[in-house]
């Protein structure tokens, strides 16, 4: 990865936070928390790992992205719309009534959007379906799926791994986002999912943890995960919920709440600072 491509990851990042806020505050709803935490992977998948192309959103052989934590759907949008799926502006269409852009994605209605999601646990399941037709077809896909830690807690993800194991998925990898809190409050408290790495490796999945804020990291994890053969790989991620916005950094009120217009304004004053900073780099 060369330094202006690092760059162009930096910025993209910092430009799905901006959409993200831009939407939930448009909708008066939805889940920045999450959303803001993910943002490093959804500029990495779609600006350098992901096989896709916005003029051809269902071609056979494209790489195949399950959001498993369907709530974080501000994220996913944010980065489809600039990679091109759809205009920027429509962002602040979500949870509309009318607008394609619900509140969780929706495969019928959205370009890009691979699966519908929503209920936990049930997308890394789909994913692995995707993997295994793909074996089946010869299609050289690779299929990704982005998971929350505290949606781990939910059992059908385990026979999901299960599953993937015993079928030989290598062309399956899935991101779990580790940052810690859930609607409830900190994972631990609600239901501890952890060791998180030695549950993955004890259902036979390849795993690494790494930290999901930086792009090096990110490249040699994504980079070791197309090495593996004979079984799935897992990565994951540690993360601050609310990355980004100071004042929704590591704080589970914000999981699941929109910001208001002063909050969005004090928001977008930071994520605007910071983008031109990266844009002057």
């Amino acid at each position: 990865m060369t330094a202006n491509e690092k760059k162009m990851l930096m910025v993209n990042a910092c430009k799905v936070r901006i959409g993200v806020i831009e939407s939930t505050h448009a909708a008066k709803a939805g889940h920045p928390g999450g959303s803001l935490s993910a943002a490093e992977l959804f500029a990495w998948l779609y600006f350098k790992e992901l096989n896709v192309d916005p003029k051809d959103a269902h071609k056979w052989d494209r790489d195949r992205f399950v959001l498993s934590k369907g709530h974080c759907a501000p994220g996913l949008y944010a980065a489809l719309a600039l990679r091109g799926f759809f205009p920027w502006e429509d962002l602040k269409t979500l949870r509309h009534i009318g607008s394609y852009l619900q509140g969780h994605p929706d495969m019928k209605s959205i370009p890009g959007v691979d699966m519908s999601t929503g209920s936990l646990g049930q997308g890394i399941s789909a994913a692995c379906g995707m993997a295994l037709a793909a074996k089946l077809q010869n299609n050289p896909c690779r299929v990704y799926t982005l998971l929350g830690d505290g949606e781990i807690q939910e059992g059908q993800v385990w026979e999901a791994m299960m599953f993937a194991h015993h079928y030989k998925l290598d062309n399956l990898c899935a991101v779990i986002d580790n940052n810690g809190l859930q609607i409830d409050g900190p994972v631990e408290e609600v239901m501890s999912p952890y060791p998180i790495l030695d549950k993955l490796r004890a259902f036979g999945w390849e795993a690494v943890e790494v930290d999901g804020h930086d792009f090096d990291a990110l490249e040699g994890a994504f980079a070791q995960a197309k090495t593996v053969k004979g079984r799935p790989f897992a990565i994951v991620m540690k993360t601050t919920k609310g990355k980004g916005v100071s004042f929704m950094e590591n704080q589970a009120g914000w999981h699941g709440k929109a910001p208001n217009d002063e909050q969005c304004e004090l928001a977008l004053d930071e994520l605007n600072t910071e983008l031109a900073r990266l844009e002057a780099m």
